[in-house]
């Protein structure tokens, strides 16, 4: 209230104060003002009068502070949180590394019969080179044996030539409308050279994986220097954690793949 009081009793709200005093009390001067009507003849309506004035005075200042606010002279910086974005471009990254290893030991021939161990396989038809899996159905007749079915039947001499061409080392025979190949058995040599790609395989994912990480750990860096420190610190924590659980996801799918190709 002091510090309203001070405001308003300025020199100029000082005057005006004091010449709306006179003309209550002494009309006689001014007989002449709109105030001579009302007949304010005593100091209580110079006080009442005086007390609007502060009042009027108290809410001009308020006005005052809530103008400035709204004016946005004061700017307040608000950290965004750029978490969930590097986490899911991480985890987007790091996803794409073990899809993709995935589909490249899909194309590792082991003793065992598999739908996706043609899918590399190009086919040259009507001097078009198109994936097998375009234009023909892959299927698992036993553990030993696949059966391949073109949808459109003269494509077949097609489709025997591109299997027999490709390093898989199968001899497809027709059978009616489709061809029937038999997985021959894997040698010694043949096992231990699937192995290694399927080594360098792994080491290929696991640094795919780790550059995702660092990207992901670079942009904390740029972008959260407005972040509290807990927060990077919890940041980076879980893009680790993130890492760790697509390593082991490239390691459990290279481990099983050797051991299909071992165990046949």
């Amino acid at each position: 209230m002091a510090i309203y009081l001070r405001r308003a009793f300025s020199h100029r709200n000082y005057l005006y104060l004091i010449r709306s005093s006179s003309v209550l009390t002494n009309p006689r001067n001014y007989s002449n003002t709109i105030l001579e009507p009302l007949c304010f003849c005593n100091s209580q309506a110079a006080t009442i009068l005086a007390f609007d004035f502060l009042r009027e005075s108290r809410r001009g200042f308020a006005k005052g502070r809530k103008s400035k606010d709204e004016s946005g002279s004061t700017s307040v910086d608000v950290a965004i949180d750029i978490g969930p974005t590097v986490k899911e471009n991480a985890a987007s990254l790091m996803d794409a590394a073990v899809v993709s290893l995935s589909r490249e030991l899909s194309k590792i021939r082991t003793g065992r019969a598999s739908p996706g161990m043609l899918d590399h396989i190009i086919v040259e038809t009507g001097g078009v080179k198109v994936p097998l899996n375009r234009i023909a159905l892959v299927s698992v007749l036993d553990s030993k044996t696949l059966s391949v079915n073109p949808y459109d039947p003269d494509t077949l001499k097609a489709l025997q030539k591109a299997i027999v061409s490709s390093p898989l080392g199968l001899n497809p025979k027709e059978d009616g409308q489709r061809l029937v190949a038999a997985i021959p058995p894997l040698t010694k040599e043949h096992i231990q050279a699937m192995c290694k790609v399927v080594s360098k395989s792994s080491e290929d994912v696991k640094q795919s994986i780790r550059r995702a990480r660092q990207k992901a750990l670079d942009t904390i860096k740029k972008d959260g220097s407005s972040l509290p420190k807990d927060s990077v610190k919890r940041l980076e924590k879980e893009i680790d954690e993130l890492t760790k659980k697509f390593v082991k996801s490239a390691e459990d799918i290279c481990k099983s793949k050797e051991k299909e190709i071992t165990q046949g």
